[in-house]
């Protein structure tokens, strides 16, 4: 009888407590205050940046398969101006580069590779251009996130010590509310950090690929004409 007098009064209080209360993210996120704002602009900057780097290395890195072969049979026939043609007409960096080297046949060895290492440098710039701002998002945004986490407790605790009345729940509340600006913040900075490495690993890819067409570029030239 008492065991069931115990169960009666457990199940009482379980009905009396109050079911857990649900949130949208949307609406978890409006709770961050002023300092969301920021943080999303940074997120679509960051999006926008990844989005138009990545289909400009890609567009970089498209090259031909056969396109060195072509290159090679032109120079060693001594058809240099449709070895150049060819090169004009390749929309990228490999294209520009052996471009310039067959502007500079004639020349010694050393002076072309100097010129096609030159037109590699701005190449690789190109394609680097804007990668910085994904650097600084990875880092400033979760400054910003931890500053409205900052700013939100001292207004916290300050209306607690004016008040001189606060609970347990408030303190949590109030914390919690807080917390969300830092999440934010380190959420998109990691997402920056992760976009930064993707684009210039993509990069390594290409540069790899100029500087091995520029090698055979120059084992082609010191091959024997036909």
């Amino acid at each position: 009888m008492f065991q069931l007098l115990q169960i009666d009064t457990l199940q009482k209080a379980t009905a009396v407590l109050p079911a857990p209360e649900k949130i949208s993210l949307w609406s978890l996120l409006e709770k961050g205050g002023w300092i969301m704002y920021p943080l999303y602009l940074l997120l679509v900057i960051a999006i926008f940046v990844f989005i138009e780097r990545l289909l400009a290395i890609r567009r970089a890195s498209r090259i031909e398969g056969n396109f060195m072969n072509i290159i090679r049979d032109n120079i060693l026939s001594g058809n240099v101006s449709a070895a150049r043609n060819l090169a004009r007409n390749t929309n990228n960096p490999v294209g520009r580069m052996i471009d310039k080297g067959l502007q500079r046949i004639g020349k010694p060895i050393d002076a072309i590779e100097k010129s096609m290492e030159n037109v590699g440098k701005l190449e690789m710039y190109n394609m680097e251009r804007n990668l910085s701002i994904l650097s600084l998002i990875a880092g400033i945004a979760p400054m910003f996130g931890f500053l409205g986490t900052i700013i939100g407790m001292i207004q916290l605790f300050y209306g607690i010590a004016s008040s001189g009345q606060f609970t347990l729940n408030d303190i949590a509340g109030g914390i919690y509310v807080k917390m969300i600006t830092s999440g934010t913040g380190l959420i998109i900075g990691l997402l920056a950090y992760i976009g930064h490495n993707a684009l210039t690993t993509q990069i390594d890819k290409t540069a790899n690929k100029m500087e091995a067409a520029s090698a055979e570029f120059i084992d082609i030239l010191q091959e024997p004409t036909r």
